[in-house]
């Protein structure tokens, strides 16, 4: 099993341009499904993406990938479509839920394995199916799989969401695509990903509008067989390399980003007193001492992203005085907390509440990953840890990361796979 070895305390120099958004491709491959002729740029190039490559395969869709341009073209002839998504593709990445919505609206039915390690009830996929139930579907839950029906086809409806959830509206507007009559949906997720899906759809012939947390989708009689779309940057990537240069940088350009989307995360570097310079499409990261505590809660967008928690978490090791992070969207989130505080890191966690004491002098440890996010805040612990750190279980980072090493590298980072 591969490993990663870092040096840390060298300081970082140099420019880093991110990647399309792992996050808004996901939906928008599925969304794929309802259309003939797709072509699609500014893809990451990472596990889960040829995770949901190879679902839409399973499913008889044609997808060739052009690795030079980081480009996706997809065909779909609708001649043999398996409305079947299978445990050994979904349980390992929860977004292969996401084809339930296109595949119902489209072919009238579906069968999608439940996301690996999901149980009914508190979850979220309760959301998804709330809302297909909304639009006239019949679902049952047999063996582990959600087996969806809708005979006469879905139809609009008012859906109110009792809570927030990115997953669920994404699957709610994907359905919404060939419901017969208006779909309202309220209290939703407005992330900058459902944004991309919408434009996306729009470019299909959907017709979508947005004010606030309601989408309005209306019966759209022009739907398009081919279209072009190029991904937007992946945000949670341009946080993560913000917090490392905040940590350890000299000076670092973050680029080919909209630093307008990301303002939330900047303007809480800002308070913990980082040194940031914003462009149009990019943001540099200066030279950072005397960084402060700070009290921050984890929330929707545009509220702090809970995908930056971990990072931030390392961040505040190294700031003066005592932080508390309150993780408000995720229950046991807090998993790296233990292999920080191997490190040296002071952090005292109390149900959905990190207290991290700094700063703190980390040092260099093995340490093993638990789930994509705790495992970068590995990496950027050892950016700034004396002596040498090794991570386990680095499969987690190929999961969302393209060409991490290769990125910290060309800002002479020294970090190296095993």
């Amino acid at each position: 099993m591969q490993k990663l070895i870092i040096k840390g305390k060298r300081n970082l120099n140099g420019k880093i341009f991110i990647s399309g958004s792992k996050n808004a491709t996901l939906p928008i491959l599925a969304a794929c499904i309802l259309s003939k002729n797709i072509k699609l740029q500014n893809i990451p190039l990472v596990k889960d993406i040829f995770t949901m490559i190879e679902l839409l395969e399973f499913i008889g869709l044609k997808v060739k990938v052009v690795k030079k341009k980081n480009t996706l073209e997809i065909s779909n002839n609708d001649n043999k479509i398996n409305t079947l998504a299978p445990y050994r593709l979904v349980k390992t990445m929860r977004a292969g839920v996401l084809v339930l919505g296109p595949l119902l609206t489209k072919y009238k039915k579906a069968k999608v394995s439940l996301p690996g390690g999901c149980a009914i009830g508190t979850r979220p996929v309760d959301l998804h199916l709330f809302a297909l139930k909304k639009m006239g579907a019949k679902i049952k839950i047999k063996n582990g799989y959600i087996i969806a029906e809708a005979k006469k086809g879905l139809k609009g409806s008012i859906i109110k969401f009792p809570f927030i959830s990115v997953g669920a509206t994404e699957n709610a507007l994907l359905a919404a695509f060939n419901a017969k009559g208006k779909t309202i949906l309220k209290n939703c997720a407005i992330e900058p990903e459902i944004k991309d899906l919408i434009s996306f759809l729009i470019k299909l012939g959907a017709n979508i509008k947005i004010s606030r947390r309601t989408i309005i989708i209306n019966e759209s009689i022009n739907k398009k067989l081919k279209a072009n779309h190029e991904v937007m940057f992946d945000r949670i990537e341009a946080g993560t390399y913000l917090i490392a240069s905040a940590l350890v940088g000299k000076r670092i350009t973050i680029d080919r980003i909209n630093p307008e989307i990301i303002k939330t995360e900047i303007n809480t570097l800002k308070k913990i007193g980082v040194k940031i310079k914003e462009n149009k499409s990019s943001i540099t990261i200066l030279n950072n001492k005397n960084l402060k505590k700070i009290n921050i809660s984890t929330k929707p967008y545009p509220g702090f992203p809970t995908d930056l928690q971990a990072q931030l978490m390392v961040l505040l090791t190294q700031a003066e005085g005592t932080s508390k992070i309150k993780e408000d969207i995720f229950e046991n989130r807090f998993m790296h907390v233990s292999e920080l505080n191997r490190m040296g890191a002071k952090i005292e966690t109390n149900n959905k509440i990190a207290i991290i004491n700094g700063p703190t002098r980390l040092t260099g440890a093995e340490v093993m990953a638990t789930d994509l996010r705790a495992s970068v805040s590995l990496v950027l612990a050892g950016l700034v840890a004396d002596n040498r750190t090794i991570i386990n279980r680095i499969y987690h980072l190929d999961r969302g990361y393209e060409f991490l090493e290769k990125k910290l590298k060309s800002c002479k980072a020294e970090i190296r796979r095993v």
